[in-house]
C-alpha cells in the first residue's frame, strides 16, 4: 500500500437479510471509523406483495430499489459521521446474502418495476431463503444423478432450492411470461454492481457456488437442460458474463452514483461477493484448516483446502471461490437466529417477558441466563435444527423442526436450551462430515451477531464439538471483508493493496474471545448427540416421510 500523510479509507457495504450496512474502514489499520445501517423499507415479503397480493408458504421476496436506498443513505452517512471527504476513499466493495435472484431487462430494469408485473410475485427478488423452489431443485438433482454429471460432486451430490436454477425453473413453470420477458436472471449483488458502474460483470464466486458454473466448462450444457425441462434449453444465455474473480475490479463509479453516494466519480468498485466468502480476510483466514462460520439468522460454514475432495451434502466447492489458490468449501444451516427469534415471538410466556422487563434485561439475555443454569441433558429434550429446512448435509428444504421429550413439567427455558443445543449439533454434523472426508479442521472461528450476543451458544459449540471456539467480537465481519476487497480493487497504484493476503494482514480483525471445551460436558453431549443423529437419520434419510407429508397436507388445506 502506498503511504500518504492523511488517512485513507475503504467502504464496505453488507446487504443482509433484513438491512444493509456500510462501514468506513482505515486501510492502514483496519479500524472501523463509522457505521451506518438502514432497514429495508419493504423488509422481507413473505406474506404479501406491496400490491396486497398474498404469497404462498415458503416464499421470501424483496424489492431491488431497497438496495439502492441503502447506498444512498448509508454511504453519505458514514462519510458525514467520520467527517471524511469522499476523495480519501480508495475503493468500494459489497457483499450480499446469496443466492438472491431477480429477473431484469437487458438494460438492468427489474421486471417488478414494470406496471405489467407489479402484481406478479415471480418478477420480484427471490431472497436466499425463498424455499418454494424445492421440487425443482430435487428434479435437477435427480436428472444430474441419472446422467452421471461430474459437476454434481462439487455440490455434495445435491442441488439446493436456495440456488439460481431452481428459482429460474420455478419462474418458467409458474410464470412463463416473466421468464420470456426476462433478458437476464441476475444475483442481486451483481445487479447492484451494475447500478454502481454500468458494467455488466458477474461474480465468478457467486456463479460457481450458486449457479453450477465453472471457469472451464461454464454452465451445464443444453443436453442436460433438455433432459430436465425442454423450456430451459438455452437458459445459459440469460446469465451472460463476463465472470470475474473475487478481489478484482468490476469497474468505476458512475457520475450519477457518485452524486448519490458522495464518492468521487471513478472510485474503484470490487466485484460482488457473498457475505460469507468476504468474511475470510476480515477474520484473518488466509489458509487451510481454518473453519469459519458466519452465524446470524442462518449460518454459513466455510473452509479452505488445497485439493478438491467430494464431501457429501456441502453447498459447494469452488476453486478460487473464497481466496485465490484454494478450493473453498461451503456448508451451513438454514436457520439459527431465526429459530430463537421464532421461539421468543411465538412461545415465550408473558411471565418471562414481565420478569425480564423487571430486571431490565433483553428477553434473549434473560432466557439465556435461565438456560445457562441447566446441565447438558437435564431438560430431557433433543431437537432437530430444521425449522427452515436443512442446508447441510441433507440439503432438503422440505424438512422441518422437531422437538422430542416434552412433558407437562417442561419449561420455556428448557426448550430454549434444547434449541441452542440443536444448532450446535447441526454444526458438529458439518464439522464431522468435513473431517470424515479428508478436509482437515484445525481451528474453528464463529462470527456474526450471535458470536457476541450468545456466550452460552459459543460455549455449547465448544462443548458439543470438543474444540476450542474463537468467537469473533466483530459484529460486522462481512462489511469489513467487503471493505478489504474494495481496497484490493483499488490496487497498489490506487493507494490500496495488490493482494487479498496483504490487505488482510493489515486490516483483519483480531478481536475475539476463546471458549474452551469442558470435557465433562463434552462427554455428556456425546450421548445427546447420538440421539440427535438417530433422529437426523430417521427423518432426514427416509426412515419417515412425515415431515414432507405434513407440508403437503398443510399446502392443500391452504388452497
Amino acid at each position: 500500500m502506498s503511504t500518504t500523510a492523511e488517512p485513507l479509507y475503504s467502504i464496505g457495504v453488507d446487504f443482509g437479510t433484513l438491512s444493509g450496512r456500510a462501514v468506513l474502514v482505515d486501510v492502514a489499520s483496519g479500524d472501523i471509523v463509522a457505521t451506518s445501517v438502514l432497514d429495508y423499507p419493504h423488509g422481507v415479503m413473505s406474506r404479501h406483495l406491496p400490491s396486497g397480493r398474498e404469497l404462498p408458504a415458503d416464499w421470501a421476496l424483496q424489492h431491488p430499489f431497497d438496495y439502492v436506498e441503502v447506498l444512498a443513505t448509508t454511504i453519505p452517512d458514514v462519510l458525514a459521521t467520520a467527517d471524511v471527504d469522499g476523495s480519501r476513499v480508495v475503493g468500494l466493495g459489497l457483499d450480499f446474502t446469496a443466492c438472491t435472484v431477480l429477473p431484469i431487462l437487458a438494460d438492468g430494469t427489474p421486471l417488478c418495476t414494470l406496471a405489467e408485473f407489479a402484481d406478479e410475485p415471480h418478477a420480484f427478488v427471490k431472497l436466499w431463503k425463498h424455499h418454494a423452489a424445492q421440487p425443482y431443485a430435487t428434479r435437477i438433482t435427480e436428472v444430474a444423478e441419472a446422467r452421471g454429471e461430474a459437476w454434481l460432486s462439487r455440490y455434495g451430490g445435491r442441488i439446493s432450492s436456495e440456488w439460481m436454477f431452481p428459482k429460474i425453473w420455478e419462474t418458467l413453470d409458474l410464470a412463463p411470461a416473466v421468464y420470456a420477458r426476462a433478458d437476464e436472471f441476475i444475483e442481486a449483488g451483481d445487479w447492484v454492481i451494475r447500478q454502481l458502474t454500468g458494467v455488466p460483470v458477474r461474480s465468478a464466486a457467486l456463479a460457481g457456488y450458486k449457479a453450477m458454473w465453472d471457469a472451464e466448462s461454464g454452465f451445464p450444457d443444453n443436453s442436460f437442460w433438455a433432459a430436465v425441462e425442454s423450456g430451459l434449453v438455452g437458459v445459459g444465455a440469460k446469465l451472460p458474463g463476463p465472470f470475474r474473480p473475487a478481489g478484482s475490479r468490476a469497474g468505476s463509479l458512475l457520475p450519477e452514483m457518485a452524486a448519490l453516494t458522495g464518492l468521487p466519480v471513478g472510485t474503484p468498485v470490487a466485484v460482488a461477493n457473498s457475505d460469507a466468502y468476504v468474511s475470510a480476510p476480515a477474520l484473518g483466514v488466509t489458509g487451510t484448516g481454518d473453519l469459519f462460520s458466519i452465524v446470524g439468522t442462518s449460518s454459513c460454514t466455510l473452509i479452505l483446502d488445497e485439493s478438491f475432495r467430494p464431501v457429501p451434502g456441502i453447498s459447494g466447492c469452488v476453486h478460487d471461490g473464497i481466496l485465490s489458490g484454494f478450493f473453498g468449501y461451503e456448508a451451513g444451516q438454514a436457520a439459527v437466529g431465526d429459530i430463537f427469534a421464532w421461539f421468543v415471538r411465538e412461545s415465550v410466556p408473558a411471565s418471562y417477558v414481565e420478569e425480564a422487563r423487571r430486571l431490565g434485561l433483553d428477553i434473549f439475555v434473560y432466557l439465556e441466563s435461565l438456560a445457562r443454569e441447566l446441565a447438558p441433558g437435564a431438560n430431557g429434550l433433543v431437537a432437530l435444527d430444521w425449522w427452515n429446512g436443512n442446508r447441510s448435509v441433507l440439503v432438503d428444504a422440505e424438512l422441518s423442526g422437531l422437538l422430542v421429550g416434552l412433558t407437562l413439567q417442561t419449561t420455556a427455558a428448557e426448550v430454549y436450551r434444547a434449541l441452542l443445543e440443536s444448532v450446535a449439533f447441526g454444526m458438529r454434523t458439518i464439522v464431522d462430515t468435513f473431517v470424515e472426508h479428508g478436509v482437515a479442521v484445525d481451528t474453528m472461528t464463529v462470527t456474526g451477531g450471535i458470536s457476541q450476543k450468545s456466550p452460552l451458544l459459543m460455549q455449547i459449540y465448544a462443548d458439543v464439538t470438543g474444540r476450542e471456539i474463537r468467537a469473533s467480537q466483530l459484529a460486522i465481519g462481512p462489511a469489513l471483508g467487503s471493505a478489504i476487497f474494495g481496497a484490493v480493487a483499488a490496487g497498489l497504484a490506487g493507494r490500496g493493496y495488490s493482494t487479498i493476503s496483504e490487505a488482510a494482514a493489515a486490516m483483519a480483525s483480531r478481536d475475539d474471545i476463546r471458549y474452551l471445551p469442558d470435557q465433562g460436558r463434552h462427554r455428556a453431549y456425546g450421548e445427546l448427540y447420538e440421539q440427535y443423529v438417530q433422529l437426523h437419520e430417521h427423518f432426514g434419510r427416509g426412515g419417515s416421510d412425515v415431515m414432507r407429508a405434513l407440508r403437503r397436507i398443510s399446502a392443500a388445506a391452504r388452497e
